[in-house]
């Protein structure tokens, strides 16, 4: 789910899941649940790197529309001669 809909979700995963994978290994939590743990914590990874290449991308189309000649900022950013 949060790797399509809520991508902040696969940080709380990421953060959750590793606490909880050091408690288990502690013998503070019953180890039974660890792969089921330790694959949320994988899926909140996946989705942490999908966030971060989506928001580089929106940064480098924002960029590289404000640079474009048919851009609306075109006479600020390339002045007439």
């Amino acid at each position: 789910l949060g790797i399509v809909i809520c991508q902040i979700c696969g940080i709380i995963a990421w953060v959750m899941a590793n606490s909880d994978l050091a408690d288990m290994r502690a013998g503070r939590m019953d180890p039974s649940g660890e792969g089921i743990t330790n694959a949320g914590r994988i899926c909140g990874i996946i989705s942490v790197v999908i966030l971060v290449i989506s928001i580089v991308i929106v940064i480098a189309l924002v960029l590289f529309s404000a640079f474009s000649a048919s851009s609306p900022l075109a006479p600020f950013i390339y002045p007439i001669l």
